[in-house]
């Protein structure tokens, strides 16, 4: 086993904000910062086939590979607490409901994903996954796959398994598979950028 397989690596986090590591306060402004930026990635709907889609789930594997599993999974943690304290952040919201009737409701699967999965590829990336595309992607993919299993089992709860695959993973395939390949791109060619500047 390698050393970078044993020991966590620096995320990109930490090479562009080292003084992060050891500030308590830098780290509560990114979390504010991270759940800002899930926030606007909810509401924001961008035109695509079959259906339209927000850039929440690229914006959740970014933060959690970014920020590491810690501080990622802590931003997820406080997006959700402002969901459950009633602030509009989540999709849909308000004319959808607040608080934590939204949180139980058919998307709560998702939710609890976000979480899930930006601690998974946060640990990924303390392991040295955002350094390639190769490798990030892979990270992406099981990211991804997380949140749409952990949705998809809370639908299929409600509606049945095959409701569930026809409106709540189906119709958002092409735009997982298109923010995987963004966020596999902008993690290493970050990295890229880093490392020209030293």
């Amino acid at each position: 086993m390698t050393e970078a397989n044993t020991y966590a690596q620096p995320t990109l986090l930490d090479a562009v904000i080292p003084a992060a590591a050891n500030s308590w306060l830098y780290k509560l402004i990114l979390v504010l910062a991270g759940s800002a930026l899930l926030t606007l990635s909810a509401k924001i709907q961008v035109p695509f086939y079959p259906v339209p889609m927000t850039m929440q789930t690229f914006a959740v594997l970014v933060i959690g590979m970014a920020f590491g599993w810690k501080l990622g999974g802590l931003t997820i943690l406080a997006y959700l607490a402002e969901g459950a304290l009633g602030l509009p952040v989540f999709a849909g919201t308000p004319a959808k409901g607040i608080g934590l009737a939204y949180m139980a409701g058919p998307t709560g699967g998702y939710l609890v994903g976000f979480l899930v999965s930006a601690l998974t590829v946060g640990y990924l990336a303390e392991k040295g996954f955002d350094r390639s595309v190769i490798s990030t992607l892979l990270a992406m993919l099981f990211g991804t796959a997380i949140i749409f299993i952990c949705g998809y089992v809370w639908l299929a709860n409600l509606i049945g398994m095959e409701k569930a695959f026809q409106f709540g993973v189906l119709p958002f395939m092409w735009g997982a598979v298109f923010k995987i390949g963004l966020a596999a791109a902008v993690l290493p060619l970050g990295w890229k950028i880093l490392n020209r500047e030293r």
